[in-house]
């Protein structure tokens, strides 16, 4: 099975919608479905900060849930709404704005159905995906080696924000550790989280989050063990 791994999209879905034409995916049905039985894998952050969250949200489940065209598991933004509609506190900030103030925008009934489509979404999504018999490995914001297996909340932690050390750079974001200069090479590790200009490879970890959303690069093809990589969107949203 081949895989088209997608970033951060961010509710930029015009970007997300045109680059999936570009890589052969084809919408007559109302999804993007590609000839040659490609499939999609999202690693999260499907929300916040571009103008349409709700519709990302829509094909995904879509894609994920409905029709089982394509693999979901979630990054922070993610668990963030979760966590929001499931009536939890958090701070509406950071992006999640953007998408509660679509969320506000619709009448009950759009309510409901929004919030039920993404809590089961969410819900049935792995921590992280494993693909290849073991041999590819995507996740939000990365993974060690050995956390691979397990679903701790240590590993989900990693998994969502990244090898975090609990303390703050000047600009408020976390300070992380490069946790892929001790990846051994193996498994191929796909992952977002942190905006790059190019697609970030070391020791055969690819960061492909370019930053749509924030004016970043379209994409690039990396082939590698039969699976393209290819990081996503270009435009600012």
């Amino acid at each position: 099975m081949k895989l088209d791994i997608i970033g951060d999209i961010h509710g930029c879905y015009s970007e997300f919608e045109n680059l999936t034409i570009e890589l052969g995916y084809g919408w007559e049905q109302g999804v993007p479905m590609h000839t040659n039985g490609r499939k999609l894998a999202f690693l999260g952050d499907l929300t916040d900060r571009g103008p349409e969250s709700l519709r990302t949200i829509n094909i995904v489940w879509e894609l994920v849930v409905k029709r089982e065209l394509a693999f979901y598991s979630p990054g922070n933004h993610c668990n963030k709404l979760y966590r929001y509609f499931l009536g939890n506190k958090v701070q509406i900030s950071h992006g999640l704005e953007t998408t509660v103030a679509e969320y506000e925008a619709l009448g009950e009934a759009g309510k409901r159905f929004v919030k039920k489509q993404f809590v089961d979404l969410y819900e049935r999504a792995p921590l992280y995906q494993v693909h290849d018999r073991g041999n590819l490995v995507i996740a939000h914001a990365g993974i060690r080696r050995d956390y691979i297996g397990r679903n701790s909340s240590k590993v989900k932690t990693f998994v969502l924000y990244g090898d975090i050390t609990g303390k703050m750079n000047p600009d408020g974001t976390p300070v992380r550790r490069d946790w892929s200069l001790k990846h051994p090479g193996s498994p191929i590790i796909v992952y977002g989280h942190t905006p790059v200009t190019e697609p970030r490879i070391v020791n055969n970890t690819y960061n492909i989050d370019t930053g749509a959303v924030f004016g970043g690069r379209h994409r690039s093809s990396i082939p590698r063990n039969g699976t393209r990589i290819r990081p996503v969107l270009d435009a600012v949203c």
